[in-house]
């Protein structure tokens, strides 16, 4: 079932053909000389005569809809609110729906909830009934946002299968040269382009950050990950695998004739004004091969670290940090937690014509002017620590350098930041304090770490509820235990006003939309600094936590679920590899 907040006992009959005009100036919310203007206009345009009022603005049209409402009785809807399960919406084909303006919102078993735009069209009504074959209780629901719910239920879905049943019957077809096909770049009519062109249109507008494209024995499975989760589309037209798969190899130009081994390449694409940079990876499995996409949108930009959800008090001391003539600021975190966005936001602080900037990353992912971006290629031996060596020779103010992948990249990374340089660089560790752990194990010398590193930040990325959606709820027992854990090391964690998403239309039923950082910022000084110097990691864990001002990430991620920014789930989802 759905959760639709509406009276059950609305009306199951019909409604009458009122003269809805008519009530309107009986009612005093229009005169007579607009009503009769607006006969006048509707006979030339043939619109319905509450949309013809709204365009000439004599009403509202949250204000007509309310009053519709109230005259039938029958309640009115907000369908981008609500929680609408595509299965009951295709109880209706397509046409109908578009036609009539109506859609189902909930299928209750005997009976379905209807939302209409004009819940007076009786020929609708009847239409309904007989296809339906249940009872139909009416709403009333907001012409625009209908036709917005149509779009994504209808539309997107039917675009794709009619795309792939076309592809799959140009492959069964034996007179179809597939190699010709796929090779002929330009006939952008062809299913397989066009089909492509579909799934990056919608990862797009899904904000959509990698895809997936599986093919099974029976199945073909598509995966687009927005806000860090995978969401999947199933087709039956397995066919068409290898001819998605051949056609990304050669806009990426990878060989299509290899198939047993893994391969990596990049392009770019144009969708709907949008520029973006396409990573893509493939790797052989039991049925074909599986292809991942990293979609990076250039269109985006690069955000400031004033755009990126930071608490002021950290960012401040970031900004204070990162001025500093020489030393190492860390990024740390697991794939896919923001250190890149992290890094770029501070780097465009930095980048202004007084300061030589020269990056070495793998790959070079935005593309900033004034910045001498070095994309290394390990395959020619031009490794982080070659161009990093060469950079060095360069004359540089600010390094940024992609990963701190092994011994040497850190040493020369170290030794630059004490030589008049200030580096910026990744690390993928659980936790600022971990990061040191990590270096002394790859062998990096604790006098060194102590001498050029001024500070770590460590992230994650949580999920933003929906603020359409979003509802106060009391945690289960199992949030309550953890939070009970949790308590003795964060006093202010008390177990109220917590929100997570229902789920609408607005954020495809996930109840989140968007994500937000979670940080924390650990400064390398005093206790810490003698700590490193003997490489004696209790210590230094122990002079951590006694650092004024240090707020771990379950600490900062707790913040965020009490100002209902996050769910208290999210927050204990990233708990499990920082406690």
């Amino acid at each position: 079932m759905t959760d639709l907040n509406v009276d059950r006992g609305a009306t199951a009959t019909p409604q009458r053909k009122i003269r809805i005009g008519d009530l309107l100036v009986s009612s005093g919310v229009i005169t007579e000389a607009q009503l009769n203007q607006a006969l006048s206009d509707q006979k030339k345009t043939g619109q319905k005569l509450g949309t013809t009022l709204v365009d000439l603005g004599f009403i509202d049209e949250t204000r007509l809809l309310e009053f519709v409402s109230q005259q039938l009785q029958i309640p009115l809807v907000d369908v981008l609110s609500i929680r609408v399960e595509s299965r009951d919406v295709r109880l209706l084909p397509e046409t109908v729906a578009r036609r009539y303006r109506m859609a189902v919102l909930e299928d209750r078993g005997h009976e379905v909830l209807l939302g209409m735009v004009d819940p007076t069209d009786l020929f609708a009504y009847d239409e309904a009934s007989r296809l339906l074959k249940k009872r139909v209780r009416q709403a009333v629901v907001r012409e625009s946002d209908l036709l917005r719910m149509l779009a994504r239920w209808y539309q997107d879905q039917g675009a794709f299968d009619e795309l792939a049943g076309e592809l799959h019957q140009e492959l069964s077809e034996g007179d179809v040269d597939l190699q010709q096909m796929l090779t002929t770049i330009a006939a952008e009519d062809a299913p397989v382009v066009r089909l492509l062109q579909k799934l990056f249109e919608e990862a797009i507008q899904l904000k959509a950050s990698d895809i997936h494209i599986e093919p099974e024995e029976r199945l073909l499975r598509i995966r687009q990950r927005v806000d860090g989760v995978l969401q999947e589309r199933i087709m039956s037209e397995v066919r068409i695998a290898s001819a998605l798969v051949q056609r990304l190899k050669l806009l990426a130009n990878l060989d299509i004739s290899e198939k047993r081994l893994p391969q990596d390449g990049r392009f770019h694409v144009k969708v709907k004004n949008h520029q973006v940079d396409v990573r893509l990876s493939t790797m052989p499995v039991a049925n074909g091969e599986a292809v991942v996409m990293r979609l990076l949108d250039q269109t985006a930009g690069v955000l400031g670290l004033g755009d990126l959800g930071m608490p002021d008090e950290l960012r401040d001391r970031i900004r204070q940090i990162i001025r500093r003539p020489n030393g190492m600021l860390l990024v740390t975190g697991p794939t896919g937690s923001g250190k890149t966005t992290t890094l770029y936001g501070a780097l465009s602080e930095l980048n202004r014509p007084q300061h030589k900037i020269i990056t070495v990353e793998d790959p070079v992912e935005y593309r900033l002017p004034r910045v001498n971006q070095v994309q290394v290629h390990e395959q020619i031996g031009l490794t982080f620590a070659r161009v990093l060596r060469t950079a060095l020779r360069q004359d540089p103010d600010v390094i940024l350098v992609g990963e701190m992948r092994d011994l040497e990249t850190s040493q020369i990374g170290l030794r630059a930041a004490i030589t008049g340089h200030f580096v910026l660089s990744t690390l993928h560790t659980n936790s600022a304090v971990g990061t040191i752990s990590r270096l002394l194990d790859m062998g990096a010398p604790g006098y060194l770490i102590a001498a050029s590193l001024q500070a770590v930040v460590a992230q994650r990325l949580v999920r933003r509820n929906c603020t359409h959606c979003a509802i106060t709820y009391a945690p289960d027992e199992r949030e309550l235990a953890w939070l009970e854990r949790v308590r003795p090391f964060d006093p202010l964690a008390e177990p109220d006003s917590f929100k997570r998403g229902a789920g609408c239309e607005r954020c495809a039923n996930t109840g989140y939309q968007g994500r937000i950082g979670v940080y924390e910022l650990l400064e390398i000084r005093g206790d810490l600094l003698t700590a490193l110097r003997n490489e004696d990691i209790e210590g230094f864990t122990a002079a951590a936590r006694s650092v004024p001002g240090f707020r771990p990430l379950l600490h900062h991620a707790l913040d965020l679920a009490r100002s209902a920014q996050t769910s208290l789930g999210e927050a204990m989802r990233i708990s499990g590899d920082v406690e």
